[in-house]
């Protein structure tokens, strides 16, 4: 082989060589950020759900035009929880635990509490939503259960109740309810594989 030829091909290995390694590279570069991108996803992905044990069905009696007061409160399985809502004309409506957040939630009084709580002292009042907040029912709505807002149950509790025994008498139907709950952080299944893939964290009370 001529000395020519001979450098040609040497040149020739040599851009291979390059060319792979790059390629290599590359491939380990895109490898690495799909691995940090399944990371972030799945980090992204986690979220808290939050369950009872135990549940409550509260009776409500709109006993003038306007101001709601909680006359009775049975405990009963999660499944069955709920109000029951007596109206001053009469009528009666049933509504699910679900009905009761979304009601609580968007109303300009409760809404308060759950975006601002020092605020709320200024919007408080005898309507469906506080009454439905402040039983025994407002556990599985979303009310704190921390230290922190213990007296705003004492505050704002005993006000919602048809009388200081049907008070006393529901106060530990709602700390059964207040320790039932159960929080899960759960990460999603399509995420990492084999042990990590799908798991849970529980935390009760």
């Amino acid at each position: 082989m001529t000395p020519l030829r001979q450098h040609a091909v040497l040149r020739r290995v040599k851009d291979i060589t390059l060319s792979a390694t790059l390629s290599l590279a590359l491939l380990n570069g895109a490898a690495m950020l799909q691995s940090c991108g399944s990371n972030n996803s799945d980090e992204a992905g986690e979220r808290t759900e939050t369950s009872f044990q135990k549940g409550v069905r509260t009776y409500i009696t709109e006993t003038a035009p306007g101001n709601f007061k909680i006359t009775d409160e049975v405990q009963t399985g999660p499944g069955q929880a709920g109000a029951i809502v007596s109206y001053f004309d009469g009528h009666r409506d049933t509504l699910s635990v679900e009905a009761a957040k979304k009601l609580v939630e968007t109303d300009q009084s409760t809404s308060t509490y759950f975006n601002n709580p020092n605020s709320y002292q200024a919007h408080h009042h005898n309507g469906l939503a506080n009454a439905l907040l402040w039983g025994s029912l407002g556990y599985m709505l979303g009310r704190s259960n921390s230290s922190q807002y213990r007296d705003d149950q004492r505050r704002y509790g005993a006000g919602v109740y048809a009388n200081p025994g049907l008070y006393q008498r529901s106060t530990q139907v709602g700390e059964n309810i207040r320790t039932s709950r159960v929080t899960r952080t759960v990460r999603p299944s399509g995420g990492r594989s084999g042990f990590f893939g799908g798991r849970s964290r529980s935390f009760s009370g």
